[in-house]
Parts: structure tokens; sequence; C-alpha cells
């Protein structure tokens, strides 16, 4: 039986902040600058509606010591990168800097990729323009809203990663 987190946008009149809830835990979280949306397009800040499984995730070695969790985590190398380039092959795809077309560093200076789940969207295969680097991972210390992922705070993401696994689908609604 699939484990289920259920991530819906917060009835406050606020698009960029949600309620994630697992079982009967419910945790604020931070969405795309732009809302949710069922029409996601590369660069558009928002963070897209439907059901997606969590793949696996990344951490910062550095930072923190690898999460107990059923999910395969690998660590962050200095010269990892995501492809967010709709034109390129390598699109929506873990790559090795230096690498010209446009992408995210996966070594970012803030806390958001100390823990980064890659989630089942658009993955395989990619479809150009229809969006990247749609993760789960932490919020800023801010509560910013992200670009397009869904974010809990640290506490909150080492609290439940023991509890996810590749059997674990996020469903992202209104």
């Amino acid at each position: 039986m699939l484990k289920t987190i259920q991530v819906k946008r917060q009835q406050n009149g606020d698009i960029h902040h949600g309620l994630l809830k697992y079982n009967d835990i419910a945790i604020n979280c931070c969405l795309g600058r732009s809302g949710l949306t069922s029409t996601k397009q590369e660069g558009d800040g928002a963070t897209p509606i439907g059901t997606f499984k969590l793949l696996y995730g990344f951490y910062r070695r550095d930072r923190i010591q690898k999460p107990t969790s059923l999910l395969p985590f690998s660590s962050i190398k200095p010269n990892d990168g995501w492809c967010d380039s709709p034109d390129d092959p390598n699109y929506n795809a873990l790559v090795k800097l230096p690498f010209s077309p446009s992408h995210e560093i996966m070594t970012r200076e803030d806390r958001l990729y100390d823990v980064c789940i890659v989630l089942d969207y658009n993955i395989n295969p990619p479809v150009s323009g229809l969006g990247s680097a749609i993760f789960f991972h932490q919020t800023s210390p801010e509560l910013k809203p992200t670009e397009g992922c869904v974010a809990i705070d640290p506490e909150d993401m080492q609290a439940l990663l023991p509890l996810l696994s590749s059997e674990t689908e996020m469903i992202i609604h209104e």
C-alpha cells in the first residue's frame, strides 16, 4: 500500500503557503511564488498539481549527516548541478559542472538543498518546457516561497524522513 503525503494551499488567501499532511502529522509548507498550477511551465514559479512519487534524495554531507530514510540518498558533490534548460538533452536531470546551459547549483549557499528529494515530475521522459527541478526540500528561515517546489522546516523534514520510502506519493491539490 502506498504511503501518501497530501499538500494543499492554505485557505487564508496566501497562494504560496500550504499545509502538508502525512497520516496524523500536519506541517506548514511553502509552495511556489505563483501558487499551484495544473499547467506548469518552465520558470513560472508555480508548484504543479498532481500525484508524484518520491524518487530519491540528496543531502549536504558537509552540513548534515546522511538522512535516516528508506529513500535512497546520495551526497551532493561540489560540481553537481540540475539542468533547467528546456532545449538541452539533459533537461530536468543532474549534471556535472561546469555546464554551460542554464542550470541550478545543487550546493546552494542557503539551507534549501541540505536535504532535497526529487519528485517524479516531468522526469521520465522529460518534456521540454514543462518545468524542471521540482523538489521536496527545506524552507528558508524567512519561509520564502519556492520556485515551484514544496518546502518544509528542517526540523520537520528530519522528523518526516524516516517515514518516507520509494512507495511514498505526494499528492498536490487545491
